[in-house]
């Protein structure tokens, strides 16, 4: 233990963790940068972030605070401690809904404060696009805005008091702290920032806030005596270098009760631009700019149907009005449309559309880590701005600069703040030399056109540098003697804005070679390279924010542990550093690559979730691949990932069905068979069917009716044949009655599944090969190829895709293609309808793969035309194969299943249906809540005779 870590917990810090794997998540953020901290913190209260300051003020060890870890210029990485409040402060301590503020700790997050204040009609106004994870200690340190900041202002705009202390352990009162009075403590260190200030003024007056999307540097104009030396606001964006926030006072909004979207189409981006400043005149509350790559990007990767009608034009800006009074609305938005001198323009005032629209935008700033040609695109020149009437030429300029340095990137931002998101392809695998000169080249252009080298997220690492651009020497110099005021030692994110590291020192990307060596799967979309692969995660954060209530799944154990080991990010990190080198030779043994992806559901919820596209169960399966081939594998390895092949076995033998299922009843035998398996003894074990369903289906007679349909070849997945043959007697009953002939293969068959999740993959690919040619013969006559277990279904669309070599890809995508889930049959089956489910009630767990692979939107349709009653749940049942039974997950299982599935089937009642289609999640329905779950095909064949 580290001298730093003892003094740190005889100070009365519980939990400070200096492990490579701590160390190894928090060395990175959203930003291009890899610093691996001395030790992490994370404060229980705020005498812990008060305990810390003083031992790292006594041992000279800098201070980094971190609340979600998104920043995109690595504010909150540092070589010392790093302090993460989200975990614990994230209380609103108070909300005063006569005055219309709130007082919260630095971790809370910015939907959770919405969701408390909105149903008495507030909202905090900001809204930057990380909202369902930033946390307003990382708002407050970045002075965060997002796309309505011309109605809301920016966080420094909405911040009336803070509870600080400085780096010698001074804590201040500033500004309004209980939102009514002002009562900034006094102090001789204030004193002393006032005396600074004063004798500069003619500096202050001339370059700071000159307009509204100034943040680089910091905001002195707040202290200028006729702004009421407010400290509070001057804090702000100063990036945890000045003072560590304990809590703040913010200002509430309330919200107009109508908004009107008005979509102008433009030749380009910059002729777009070049009407804004027009368009401002009517007071928008957004006025959001894009062009024709970022669409061309978000129809490629999310289909046509992603993007709604837009109006003529290949450059297009997003006007967003509201009011109380809708008429007035309607008026307005004609006026802008007659004054926007735009080629084309629709008026939306419908929500739904609307956010179809604002979709486009945001999916296309998830998908903008990667440009067109599926290179990796960068943060780092990533939110620069100018003055709104200088954009359109910046824009023009800018292109020309990108394309002289061979660089692409998909532009978009919030033109009515004159502030331009892109992130580049820079070659970051031949050095940094292109991406230090072009960083440069791109700060001298914002500079001459009077801009900001940011204008949201802060300087950082990757901008602070960059500073003397914009600023004159003597504002230089103020800035170090404002940092000498508060933090004399520099202790507090040393490096970033005063006294600045270069910015292209401790890039990750440029020290991660590639990894292509004996890999289980192919990464095709990655070049073969599982270091291009791992390192899509841009550490955004989405893995943090809880979407389950809109379907989401990603990322179920976090949800249940709150550990950042448990988030995507977290474990891409990890992930990052064992191919990068820094986890040693043999990064498969690595105890910080075991102990990140040991809770790792792989759930799929990721490949489909995160914006970036991570696929975390491809990535553990490759690293159980690689860390036991050749080695005796864990027991349920044998006993789980085998599992077809003991159900064969049972199937074979006249009487063993009989057998194996009497003594897995048997109480004393149970934890004997329970150890074997390596299967926590607490679960139970499944039941073998008396009758496969193959021998059901051998022995029932033809149907007599014609099947107008041709056939469908039934993919009877081990699941559904050993363990649950009622469903697919079920999907059999369904698809007759539809006009289909059912086909099976004429031997039994497996996906693979099951040797995948436990990281068997050349056991995988046998098993696939012989799968793909064994239906392959079915699709060349026209058949279908129907997937009754979800995961199976999933393996079938996808996994074979990467298990399989080049010469046997063709066949895998024909058999991929022909693929579909029931519902997919079913809604493009011509003249079929389904049974009238008007009075079922239901609860519906989609598989995690059926989410994330094939997406349950046929099935969510076909279920509301039926007319059924259905509550779809986000996350994950918890269960996820074999994970759930294994030992040492059982608890984290089960906290899983509480987020979502198991509270909802308790508010279900008796009366209702559980719809689960997975077998795993049937499992953990009879396993946790004694409900039996049932798959769609039960459903429909139980109403097909009404």
């Amino acid at each position: 233990m580290s001298e730093l870590v003892e003094e740190l917990r005889r100070a009365g810090v519980a939990e400070v963790d200096d492990s490579e794997l701590r160390r190894t998540l928090y060395s990175s953020d959203a930003s291009l940068y890899r610093v691996p901290p001395r030790a992490v913190v994370v404060p229980q209260h705020v005498d812990e972030v008060l305990a810390t300051m003083e031992v790292c003020r006594s041992l000279g060890v800098p201070v980094t605070m971190r609340g979600a870890g998104t920043s995109i210029a690595g504010n909150a990485v540092g070589a010392g401690v790093v302090v993460d409040v989200s975990r614990h402060l994230n209380r609103v301590l108070d909300v005063d809904t006569e005055a219309g503020t709130a007082l919260v700790e630095p971790g809370v997050v910015h939907a959770a404060l919405q969701q408390q204040v909105q149903p008495s009609g507030w909202r905090f106004g900001p809204d930057p696009s990380t909202h369902n994870r930033a946390t307003f200690g990382g708002m407050i340190g970045n002075n965060a805005c997002g796309s309505r900041a011309l109605a809301y202002g920016r966080t420094s705009d909405n911040v009336l008091g803070l509870d600080v202390v400085t780096a010698r352990g001074e804590r201040l009162t500033v500004g309004r702290l209980d939102g009514r009075t002002q009562a900034t403590t006094a102090s001789p260190t204030l004193d002393a920032l006032r005396r600074v200030i004063d004798a500069d003024l003619a500096v202050v007056r001339t370059e700071f806030g000159r307009f509204r999307r100034q943040v680089s540097g910091y905001s002195l104009e707040h202290l200028l005596p006729e702004n009421g030396f407010d400290v509070a606001r001057f804090l702000v964006g100063t990036e945890g270098t000045l003072a560590l926030t304990l809590a703040a006072r913010v200002r509430l909004v309330r919200d107009p009760t109508h908004r009107v979207l008005v979509v102008l189409g433009y030749p380009s981006m910059a002729d777009a631009a070049d009407a804004v400043p027009a368009l401002l005149e009517h007071e928008p509350v957004a006025c959001e700019g894009l062009d024709r790559r970022i669409v061309d990007v978000v129809r490629d990767r999310r289909g046509p149907s992603a993007v709604p009608d837009l109006p003529d034009g290949d450059g297009w800006l997003f006007v967003e009005l509201a009011g109380d009074d809708p008429r007035a609305l309607q008026d307005a938005a004609r006026r802008v449309v007659g004054e926007a001198g735009a080629l084309d323009a629709r008026v939306v005032d419908h929500a739904g559309q609307a956010a179809a629209l604002w979709r486009i935008r945001e999916d296309g700033a998830g998908l903008s880590a990667r440009t067109p040609a599926g290179e990796p695109a960068h943060s780092g020149w990533e939110d620069a701005a100018v003055p709104p009437d200088r954009l359109g030429d910046y824009l023009r300029e800018f292109d020309d600069l990108m394309a002289g340095y061979g660089l692409d990137g998909l532009p978009y931002g919030h033109f009515g703040d004159g502030c331009v998101h892109i992130r580049i392809d820079f070659p970051f695998r031949s050095g940094t030399r292109v991406f230090r000169d072009f960083m440069l080249d791109a700060g001298r252009l914002a500079a001459a056109h009077g801009g900001s080298m940011s204008g949201e997220h802060g300087d950082g690492r990757a901008r602070s540098e960059l500073l003397p651009l914009m600023y004159s020497r003597e504002a230089i110099a103020l800035f170090g003697r404002v940092k000498t005021v508060l933090d004399p030692d520099n202790l507090l994110n040393p490096g970033v804005v005063v006294d600045p590291l270069p910015l292209d020192a401790d890039v990750r990307v440029a020290h991660a070679p590639p990894y292509r060596q004996s890999l289980g799967l192919a990464y095709r979309h990655d070049r073969g390279d599982l270091s291009m692969a791992v390192h899509r995660c841009t550490g955004v954060g989405k893995c943090r924010a809880d979407t389950t209530g809109t379907g989401g799944v990603m990322c179920p154990s976090y949800l249940a542990t709150k550990d950042e080991k448990d988030t995507t990010r977290g474990r891409s990190r990890v992930l990052q550093d064992a191919v990068a080198g820094h986890l040693g030779p043999d990064p498969w043994r690595s105890e910080a690559v075991h102990d990140a992806l040991d809770l790792c559901l792989s759930c799929k919820g990721c490949s489909s979730d995160c914006p970036t596209g991570v696929d975390m169960a491809s990535y553990k399966a490759e690293y159980l691949h690689q860390r036991w081939r050749g080695r005796l594998r864990p027991r349920s390895h044998y006993a789980l990932g085998w599992l077809p092949r003991w159900t064969r076995l049972v199937a074979r033998v006249p009487g063993l069905t009989r057998l194996a299922n009497l003594m897995m009843r048997v109480r004393l035998v149970h934890p004997l068979v329970t150890w074997a398996a390596g299967v926590d003894a607490r679960r139970s074990l499944p039941t073998f069917a008396p009758h496969t369903f193959r021998q059901w289906f051998a022995s029932r007679e033809a149907p007599s009716r014609p099947a107008r349909h041709g056939d469908v070849v039934l993919f009877v997945d081990t699941f559904t044949d050993a363990f649950s043959p009622d469903v697919g007697q079920a999907a059999v009953a369904v698809l007759e009655d539809a006009g289909y002939r059912v086909r099976v293969t004429s031997e039994p068959v497996c996906c693979g599944l099951t040797w995948v999740s436990t990281g068997q993959l050349d056991g995988a690919r046998k098993q696939a090969s012989a799968t793909v040619q064994a239906l392959l013969p079915h699709v060349r006559g026209g058949a279908a190829v129907l997937g009754l277990e979800p995961s199976c279904t999933g393996v079938l669309r996808s996994d074979v895709l990467e298990l399989l070599p080049d010469d046997e890809l063709a066949a895998a995508r024909e058999v991929a293609d022909a693929t579909v889930t029931l519902a997919e049959l079913l809604r493009r089956t011509p003249d079929w309808s389904p049974p009238d489910l008007g009075g079922e009630r239901a609860v519906a767990q989609p598989h995690c793969h059926h989410h994330a692979v094939m997406g349950w939107q046929a099935d969510a349709a076909l279920l509301d035309e039926a007319g059924a009653d259905v509550q779809r749940l986000g996350g994950c049942c918890g269960l996820a194969g074999n994970w759930g039974v294994e030992r040492g997950h059982h608890e984290t299982s089960v906290a899983v299943a509480e987020t979502q599935l198991l509270p909802a089937v308790r508010e279900l009642g008796d009366g209702g249906v559980v719809l689960a289609d997975g077998f795993s999640c049937r499992t953990q329905l009879d396993d946790l809540a004694s409900r039996q779950g049932v798959h769609l095909a039960q459903l429909l064949a139980r109403h097909l005779s009404r």
